[in-house]
């Protein structure tokens, strides 16, 4: 049996170890003739007791010999076999039955001779009828202990059982979810993304149409053509995560160098800068750690401009994960950019985990986004 807190059980068996003592003392006391031996007889099988549960054999065995040597002496009656049951019990708690038998027969078989030897002028029956009453307290003891026994079974397996079934639904739960995110992206890319593209290219060919008979292309038709270009794009980034978070393993800090060569295919520069000692993980933290990257990026290649280039700071510290993504771009103090969904979602992601965003302009131009990840040690 353990505790969550492991000093409790071992202040309770000390506890009761002590009562037990104390009382076999008091008794000791009052009965004619105890001596010394007596006395560290007593305290040698009570005080044993304190380890019946991290040594139960230990136990068994001083309380064994120690009160068949005080019962031996000075005929105590029932009370010398305190120490002896609850260490019997003890014993065939933790699977020592034969250990538990062996030492019961002797100290029952020690104690009755002893007592029948001596001159104690009690009637020979009588010393057996109480003999007979110690061994049905022993054979309790121990059907006692073979009850708890095989209900601490049970009880851990059941508790084995909640977590395998807890398990079991969260999975479950997770593979719905990622069906679904595939279901709402199939969805969007069938029906939105049609009806926009569709948008985009009516609005392209009006604009061509204008120019091409020298009139003004009205400002409304060029907002729309640009705001349904931007939509597309925003759109094709959304789909692009839910697929990803469809796949349990699909993100992560093991693909960075992957998601740098993407947005370096698309003509951005970008570098990528590991420091400290790379480990595993926490599954949240990784992939959160990959998102910033990756939204970071994808705003660099929207808003920074054509020429700006990024770098890419990795840093595994004790007890945090750095992740900081500078461009040298457009962005400037005195006009911060408007936060858009991706920088919610960032802050979002870095909230729940506890940790620290910091996304604004840089002094010297461009834009820096630096998020430092707890790493919390799994107990």
């Amino acid at each position: 049996m353990r505790s969550e807190h492991g000093w409790r059980p071992l202040a309770v068996d000390a506890a009761g170890a002590a009562l037990v003592a104390v009382m076999l003392l008091g008794s000791a006391a009052l009965a004619p003739g105890t001596g010394l031996l007596d006395y560290l007889a007593v305290l040698g099988g009570s005080l044993a007791l304190v380890a019946w549960r991290q040594a139960p054999l230990v136990t068994l065995a001083i309380s064994t010999v120690c009160m068949l040597v005080y019962s031996g002496h000075a005929q105590p009656g029932p009370p010398g076999a305190f120490p002896v049951l609850i260490a019997v019990f003890g014993a065939v708690w933790a699977g020592h039955r034969v250990a538990a038998a062996v030492a019961s027969t002797l100290f029952l078989g020690g104690s009755l001779a002893a007592t029948l030897t001596a001159d104690t002028g009690r009637p020979p029956l009588e010393i057996v009828q109480s003999t007979t009453l110690l061994l049905g307290w022993f054979v309790a003891a121990g059907i006692a202990a073979t009850v708890s026994r095989h209900r601490q079974a049970y009880l851990e397996q059941v508790e084995q059982r909640a977590a395998e079934a807890e398990r079991t639904r969260e999975e479950a739960a997770r593979r719905r979810a990622g069906e679904e995110r595939l279901r709402i992206a199939r969805e969007l890319h069938d029906s939105l993304t049609h009806s926009i593209s569709i948008i985009k290219v009516q609005a392209g060919v009006a604009v061509h149409l204008a120019r091409k008979r020298g009139e003004e292309v009205p400002a409304a038709l060029l907002a729309i053509q640009e705001a349904s270009g931007d939509a597309i794009r925003e759109l094709r980034a959304t789909l692009e995560v839910l697929r990803e978070d469809a796949e349990p393993n699909g993100s992560g800090l093991g693909q960075l160098d992957d998601l740098v060569n993407r947005a370096r295919s698309t003509g951005l520069s970008a570098s990528v800068t590991v420091t400290g000692t790379p480990r595993s993980l926490p599954a949240e933290v990784d992939k959160a750690a990959y998102r910033i990257v990756q939204e970071s990026l994808t705003n660099v290649s929207r808003h920074a401009g054509p020429a700006a280039a990024a770098t890419v700071l990795v840093a595994y510290d004790h007890d945090v994960l750095v992740v900081q993504v500078d461009d040298d771009g457009k962005a400037d103090r005195d006009h911060p950019p408007v936060p858009g969904v991706g920088l919610l979602g960032m802050r979002e992601r870095v909230a729940a985990l506890r940790g620290l965003l910091r996304a604004e302009p840089r002094a010297e131009g461009g834009f820096t986004v630096r998020a430092e990840l707890p790493l919390e040690e799994s107990t």
